[in-house]
C-alpha cells in the first residue's frame, strides 16, 4: 500500500506541474495566434521516438487542437505547428511558413511561447509556498527550547564553540529565535560574538572577521545544530531502516556500543558506521527492541526523524505570505545552482546526488500528508523551472538560446540545423533519464 501511495502522489504531484508547464506554452502559443496541433500530458509514444506504440488513454479533439492524456507517464507535450521538437523535423516544414505557424511568427513572440512553460512553473512554485505560508505559517525554533545546548560542526568547534555550549547572547544581548545565530547581521557584522554557558560559566566566542569566506568554502550556514531528542517519523520504504524493520514512534537509544539521546550524536554514529551492518537498540512501547541496520556508505539508513523540541509558528498576513513564499520559491533554485556547479566541479557525485521518479516518490512518502504534498510539488515546480532553462537543445533553455541568438545575429539558424540541435539534445535527455532510472535501481537494491 506505501508504494502506491507514493506512486499516486508522485503522479498527482508530475501531472499537476507538467499540465500548468504546457498549458504556459499553450496559453502563449494561442495569444499569438499559433495553432496549436495537440495538447498531452504524458506523451502518446514511447518518449523520445514519435513514431513507436503511438496510442492515448484519452482524447478529444476541440477546434484545431487535440486534447489528451498519453500512456508514458514522464512528461507531457504541446504541438505547436510549425515548430521543430520531438514531433516535428525540418523535412517536416520544407513548405513556405503560414500566418499561424510558429516559424512565421516575429521572434520575440517565440521566445515568448518558449518561456511560457518556465514562466508558469515560477508563478505555480509562488503560489503554492505563499498558499502553505499563508494558511499554515511559519515553523521557528524558540531559543529558549535550545535547553541542551548545541553540537558544533568542524568550522564550529575552529572558532571555539564545544558540544553541549549553551548560546545565551548574541553580541550582548538576549535572543528570542535560534535562527538568530546564523543572522548575516552576526556573521558579517564587525567585532560580533556570541556568548555561551559552558558548564555553568560563561564564555565570550567572537565571529572572525573571514567567517563568511569560511562559511561559503565549506558551504554549511548550520556550523552549529541544536542537540535535540528526536523519535522516529516516518521510515523511507525499501530503505535500510524499513528493511531492519524500523517503526515510525521508535526511540533510538543505542547504535552498537554507543548511547543516543540527541539527533547529532545518531548522525556521527551512522557515520561512524558507514557501509557496515550495524546493531541498533531501540525504545518501542516502553520495551528495548534489537535490529541490525545495513548502514549506506553515506552513513544514512532511510527515515525522517521528530525532534522533540518544542516548535513555534509564526503567522502571516497574505500580503506578508507571497514575499516570504516567493523568497522559499527562488531559495529552491538557489540550492540547484550550488547542487549543479558542485557536481561539475567535481565535489559533489552525480550518483550520490541526482535521482529519478523512484527518488521522487520516496520523498513524497508512504502515508498521505497535504502539507508535505504541496511542498514537494512546490520545489519540483522551481526544479522543473529550472531544468527547462538549462541550455541544452529540445529542452525549453535550448530553444531560448537559440532565439536569443536570432534576435542579436539577425538571423535564425537553418532548420535543419535545429533539428540536428534536437536530436543531441535528446540523446542528452534520454542518457540522463536511462542513467537517474537505473542509479534509483541500484540505490534501491544495493
Amino acid at each position: 500500500m506505501e508504494i502506491l501511495i507514493m506512486a499516486g502522489q508522485m503522479l498527482l504531484g508530475l501531472s499537476i506541474l507538467v499540465g500548468l508547464h504546457e498549458f504556459g506554452h499553450f496559453a502563449t502559443a494561442k495569444y499569438f495566434k499559433i495553432r496549436v496541433d495537440k495538447f498531452y500530458i504524458f506523451f502518446d509514444f514511447l518518449f523520445p521516438l514519435p513514431g513507436v506504440a503511438n496510442f492515448a488513454l484519452f482524447k478529444k479533439k476541440v477546434g484545431e487542437t487535440e486534447y489528451g492524456l498519453g500512456w508514458f507517464p514522464l512528461g507531457g507535450y504541446v504541438a505547436i505547428h510549425g515548430m521543430i521538437d520531438e514531433t516535428q523535423d525540418a523535412d517536416s516544414l520544407a513548405a513556405e511558413p503560414a500566418p499561424n505557424e510558429f516559424r512565421a511568427k516575429p521572434a520575440w513572440q517565440r521566445l515568448i511561447v518558449m518561456l511560457g512553460g518556465i514562466i508558469m512553473n515560477v508563478i505555480t512554485g509562488i503560489v503554492i509556498f505563499s498558499a502553505l505560508t499563508f494558511k499554515y505559517g511559519e515553523s521557528y525554533l524558540p531559543a529558549s527550547e535550545v535547553r541542551f545546548g548545541v553540537v558544533p560542526n568542524k568550522l564550529g568547534e575552529q572558532i571555539g564553540f564545544r558540544t553541549g555550549d549553551k548560546i545565551v547572547k548574541i553580541n550582548g544581548r538576549p535572543f528570542t529565535e535560534f535562527n538568530d545565530v546564523y543572522s548575516a547581521d552576526v556573521v558579517l557584522g564587525n567585532h560580533s560574538y556570541y556568548t555561551v554557558d559552558r558548564n555553568g560559566q560563561l564564555i565570550d566566542i567572537p565571529v572572525p572577521s573571514d567567517f563568511m569566506d569560511r562559511l561559503s568554502d565549506q558551504d554549511q550556514a548550520a556550523f552549529v545544530v541544536p542537540l535535540d531528542p528526536f523519535v522516529v517519523d516516518e521510515v523511507v520504504a525499501g530503505g535500510p531502516a524499513s528493511k531492519a524493520g524500523l517503526q515510525t514512534g521508535d526511540r533510538i537509544t543505542q547504535v552498537g556500543k554507543q548511547k543516543i539521546q540527541f539527533f547529532p550524536e545518531l548522525q556521527q554514529a551512522l557515520k561512524a558506521n558507514a557501509s557496515k551492518p550495524t546493531p541498533l537498540i531501540v525504545e518501542r512501547s516502553g520495551q528495548p527492541v534489537t535490529l541490525t541496520v545495513n548502514v549506506d556508505e553515506e552513513g544514512k539508513v532511510g527515515f525522517r526523524p521528530k525532534s522533540l523540541l518544542n516548535y513555534a509558528t509564526r503567522n502571516y498576513s497574505l500580503a506578508e505570505a507571497v514575499p516570504a513564499g516567493a523568497k522559499q520559491a527562488f531559495g529552491v533554485v538557489g540550492t540547484q545552482v550550488k547542487a549543479f556547479g558542485k557536481i561539475f566541479r567535481g565535489e559533489a557525485s552525480a550518483r550520490k546526488s541526482l535521482g529519478g521518479p523512484m527518488a521522487i516518490a520516496q520523498q513524497y512518502g508512504g502515508k498521505w500528508d497535504w502539507i508535505r504534498f504541496w511542498t514537494l510539488t512546490g520545489m519540483l515546480s522551481m526544479v522543473l523551472a529550472f531544468m527547462n532553462l538549462l541550455p541544452i537543445p529540445a529542452l525549453d533553455g535550448g530553444h531560448v538560446l537559440f532565439l536569443l541568438y536570432e534576435m542579436v545575429a539577425g538571423r535564425k539558424p537553418s532548420d535543419k540545423f535545429l533539428e540536428n540541435a534536437q536530436k543531441v539534445g535528446m540523446v542528452l535527455i534520454l542518457s540522463l533519464m536511462v542513467f537517474v532510472i537505473f542509479n534509483d535501481l541500484f540505490k534501491s537494491l544495493f
